[in-house]
């Protein structure tokens, strides 16, 4: 980790328009970022039809939530919360404005607005194995390990809530001494 301003992400969407998308993302937080009016950059890897990021750059419009950045008011965690927001919205407001493309097809044309968001959806599936430079969070295709691993919890677990760290750790020696 090189700069401690800059972090990387990834929400999965369990309901709504983009229900099983899986977006990558990064933060970067400006030099001055404690000082008013110094949002966090927050940009999409992954690609993102939504009237609130912007189709070229993949950029979520922070300021459309917050068109004034308190530091006393709004952390992180806000700017976080705004970025999950964006996938739940049916109706957008004046404030969506970094895809004008994306939001008048929802007006206009619902239809043919969810076949967009749908593709978008389906490409953030094909795209999770494609990790970004830098990232600590790792995606990997399952192998034959994972499907041993998961044979062995299954045999050797009865009780799900009964599983912790050690159990596993014990059940994965065992099995190296096979």
């Amino acid at each position: 980790m090189d700069d401690l301003r800059h972090f990387y992400g990834v929400i999965f969407v369990r309901r709504g328009p983009f229900t099983n998308g899986i977006f990558k993302f990064q933060i970067r937080l400006p030099e001055q970022y404690n000082d008013v009016n110094q949002h966090p950059k927050i940009t999409f890897s992954s690609y993102v039809y939504n009237p609130h990021v912007d189709e070229k750059n993949g950029e979520l419009d922070v300021t459309a939530a917050y068109p004034r950045w308190d530091p006393h008011r709004h952390y992180l965690v806000t700017a976080l919360t705004y970025l999950k927001k964006i996938f739940y919205v049916k109706h957008f407001g004046e404030d969506a404005k970094a895809n004008i493309e994306a939001k008048e097809l929802c007006e206009s044309d619902p239809e043919a607005y969810r076949q967009k968001v749908d593709h978008c959806v389906r490409e953030s599936q094909k795209e999770v194995f494609v990790n970004d430079p830098g990232c600590t969070a790792r995606f990997t295709e399952e192998s034959i390990h994972h499907q041993v691993l998961r044979d062995l919890l299954k045999r050797q677990i009865s009780d799900p809530s009964q599983v912790n760290k050690q159990v596993v750790v014990n059940i994965i020696d065992k099995a190296s001494k096979v």
